[in-house]
């Protein structure tokens, strides 16, 4: 992660003369001045032709004049690409309105449903101006994904049927109750080109080699079309294929005729599912653009600019007889992946569409319908996401996620996404209100454990608990929840205070405590200097909570700790641990450390089972491939990861005070040899280094290193990332772009983890952000490599 300083050609986050965030800065002159870098225009080409093929599959998809899904594809990459607040998103007709613009186009006809787009972007237009964007990122995921699955399984079924040769019906239930007379009657012609379609699109990502290297430039949707076209024309296919009329016939927009009711619940609809779709999709994008390291960075979505954008590219969109428009998922994270650095791709590729449709419409007529419709029939297959459940299923939402899909399968968008509203809600008041409240003795101390969240609903329970406690008796109140109300608050203060009154002793344990009680009774606020609760440890010997219990030695000290597992975590990861059993491991990072106490990996990394392959050992060391001297376990551990386990990245973590560096610097040359010193050697590369040019050194963001000690311990992260770099798995996970690597160094004393900024070879704090920064902005600067993730996980639609 390169450290980034400010000059005049940068662009930043702050606000322009204009009021809007995010535009560059400078003179006049400069501002005006046009200036189109070539990785955009290579960038615009890729998008345009994922664009060109999907924009046609749609329109067939809704049942619209294929011309409108161009016009909207069109309309989103120069309208919306030049108006809107995400300034790499590309925006589009898009999979999650199919279903919405199909019932449309059949109740109310074209020239209506353009009308009922161009009043949803006039929607989206006030909501901008009200400056609501961000509220619609309080949706809950499960909703947004249980509609992108039912959405997607409309579609699929739908397209199944031209896919066999026959026509789609109004409905799912018509669809698949039709099903088995369409499957009596299949057209092997269409079927054949559909297989074809499907069979290039799966296999196109997978070819190997140099030649799949080369071929995977050209995205896989454009390959499995053309493929197809090209068959069915050599073959003399006799094949119903795209017509695109004249442009002087194409249909705009007309009044609207209908039952108000019933065009405004239209409006209402296409407003709602495009602008959440479009800005989940937004929010992605700008996570996935701030996570390149670009010399140039991106500035960060603004949310109500982007509804904005979308507003008026849906106005156009209408006017001229276009398809609704969303941010698009696929599309977008095409153009950050090819290097996009401004909107300039964005809409460039809307200036290829144009010319596209006015200049290859005879290459596109030659296009079968077979293939379109097992192109959109793939993309509403991967709408129903395996990503998608397993996380829904971790969250335990599963309900809210499957009463979504059924309620938007079978009853529409709106309909759907409002039934699914209303069971998130009742699962959020459930939660709420279900607490469980425990008492027993064990050892003659009282404990009162809270699972839950502490509401005054379960203030009554509690008192009733706490009242079993005897006066003079030694209690414990372990809380196991995220959230007191101040009802609870005071209840539990109230009985604190008296119960220390009649000569008790109290102790509050637990994420949630707001007080902890000391053993003669005082009340304390948490964070204040007392170790009577310790968080997530148990009272071993190395650090300074509950002194009174250092006794412990040896195997009771470690069986101590156990049961402390067994009776306080184990209850909660248990679920979390059967599922790892059941499915096994799929780490996404290696991460290689030293063997030091002090560094406990999963904290400070926030970590949890399955998360870390972790590697460690004396000093953090990566002996270079054939100089383990008889011990592989390193490069095997190394081999596994890549190789097996398929790990994303590798992180190298050094950390201050180690005492292997310290080894190395004070050990004079020809020491008596031991199996440590032997160890040692593979870091008397990092000594060496150290030693040959003190202008190279690594160093720390904001201060020098400490000492030689320190300097050493930056060094040899720096040392050992070469050294991985030699060994076979590293370096064809690098060649093939599956693999990354990080260095890492953690202070101590700050309890502060420093990420390596390369090639400047700077250090960069990581800083500390709340829970809400981190859902609604870009991963900052210096953070820990996460998992990738497509836009797709966060909400918006594939296509």
């Amino acid at each position: 992660m390169s450290a980034f300083v400010p000059s005049r050609t940068s662009r930043t986050d702050s606000t322009s003369p204009s009021g809007e965030k995010g535009e560059p800065h400078g003179p006049p002159e400069r501002r005006r001045r046009f200036h189109l870098a070539g990785a955009d225009v290579s960038a615009s080409i890729s998008v345009f032709l994922i664009a060109l093929p999907l924009s046609l599959g749609i329109a067939l998809a809704t049942g619209a004049p294929l011309q409108a899904g161009l016009v909207a594809a069109a309309v989103g990459g120069l309208v919306a690409g030049r108006f809107g607040g995400s300034p790499l998103q590309v925006s589009g007709p898009a999979a999650g309105l199919t279903v919405v613009t199909a019932d449309l186009i059949q109740q109310y006809g074209w020239r209506t449903t353009c009308a009922i787009t161009v009043m949803a972007g006039l929607a989206q237009l006030g909501l901008a101006y009200l400056r609501v964007a961000r509220s619609a990122l309080a949706v809950s995921p499960a909703i947004v994904h249980g509609m992108l699955a039912g959405i997607g399984i409309t579609i699929a079924v739908a397209q199944l049927h031209i896919v066999l040769g026959g026509s789609p019906h109004s409905s799912v239930v018509d669809n698949v109750r039709e099903l088995p007379s369409q499957l009596a009657d299949i057209h092997p012609a269409a079927l054949s080109m559909s297989a074809l379609t499907l069979v290039v699109l799966l296999a196109w990502p997978r070819i190997p080699g140099a030649a799949g290297r080369l071929l995977r430039k050209i995205p896989a949707a454009l390959a499995a079309v053309a493929t197809a076209t090209a068959v069915a024309a050599f073959a003399g296919l006799n094949l119903p294929r795209v017509d695109l009329p004249s442009w002087s016939n194409h249909a705009l927009v007309g009044l609207p005729e209908g039952p108000v009711l019933g065009l405004i619940a239209a409006v209402l609809t296409i407003t709602l599912v495009g602008s959440v779709e479009s800005l989940l999709s937004s929010v992605a994008t700008d996570k996935l653009a701030s996570a390149r390291r670009d010399t140039m960075p991106v500035p960060r979505a603004d949310l109500d600019k982007e509804l904005r954008g979308q507003g008026m590219a849906n106005i156009v969109s209408g006017s001229l007889g276009g398809l609704p428009i969303t941010g698009v998922a696929v599309r977008s994270t095409a153009n950050v992946r090819a290097g996009a650095v401004s909107r300039n791709s964005t809409m460039l590729h809307g200036f290829w569409i144009i010319i596209a449709s006015l200049l290859l419409v005879p290459v596109l007529d030659l296009i079968p319908l077979a293939a379109l419709a097992a192109l959109v029939m793939a993309i509403g297959i991967q709408m129903v996401s395996i990503n998608h459940i397993r996380s829904v299923t971790r969250h335990r939402e599963v309900l809210v996620y499957a009463v979504t899909t059924v309620g938007v399968v079978f009853f529409g968008v709106l309909e759907g996404v409002g039934i699914g509203i209303a069971v998130a809600v009742g699962v959020a008041l459930h939660r709420l209100a279900r607490t469980r409240i425990t008492h027993e003795e064990r050892e003659g101390v009282h404990h009162v454990r809270i699972r839950g969240q502490l509401t005054f609903l379960a203030v009554p329970r509690l008192t009733r608990a706490l009242h079993q406690v005897p006066n003079g008796s030694e209690a414990v109140v372990e809380l196991d929840g995220s959230f007191m109300d101040h009802a609870a608050y005071e209840t539990l203060q109230d009985w604190q205070d008296a119960h220390a009154a009649r000569g008790g002793k109290a102790e509050l344990t637990g994420r949630s405590g707001p007080l902890a009680v000391t053993a003669h009774g005082k009340g304390r606020r948490s964070g204040e200097a007392d170790h009577s609760c310790c968080g997530p440890w148990t009272p071993w010997r190395n650090h300074s909570c509950a002194p009174e219990r250092t006794e412990l030695a040896g195997t009771h000290q470690l069986a101590s700790g156990i049961s402390a597992f067994q009776r306080n975590t184990a209850p909660l990861v248990r679920s979390e641990l059967a599922r790892l059993a059941r499915e096994g491991q799929r780490p996404q990072q290696l991460f290689l450390t030293c063997a030091d106490s002090r560094l406990v990996t999963s904290m400070i990394t926030s970590s949890g089972p399955g998360d870390l392959f972790v590697v460690r050992n004396v000093g953090n060391l990566v002996p270079l491939p054939g100089a383990e001297s008889g011990d592989d376990s390193v490069a095997a551990a190394i081999e596994y990861a890549v190789d097996v386990l398929r790990v994303q990245s590798i992180t190298v973590c050094g950390h201050s005070g180690c005492g292997a560096m310290q080894a190395l610097l004070n050990t004079p040359p020809g020491e008596a040899d031991s199996p440590l010193r032997r160890w040692l050697r593979h870091g008397q590369a990092s000594l060496q280094r150290m030693a040959a040019d003190e202008h190279a050194w690594p160093r720390l963001a904001g201060r020098q290193p400490a000492d030689a000690v320190e300097q050493l311990c930056l060094t040899n992260v720096v040392q050992q990332l070469t050294h991985l770099r030699q060994h076979p798995a590293v370096a064809r996970g690098i060649a093939e772009g599956r693999l990354e690597l990080h260095g890492m160094y953690f202070h101590v004393g700050e309890a502060q983890a420093y990420l390596l900024a390369e090639p400047e070879r700077l250090f960069d704090r990581v800083a500390a952000v709340t829970s809400d920064e981190e859902e609604s902005s870009p991963a900052k600067k210096g953070s820990l490599p996460a998992e990738k993730e497509s836009p797709q996980a966060v909400g918006s639609s594939a296509g």
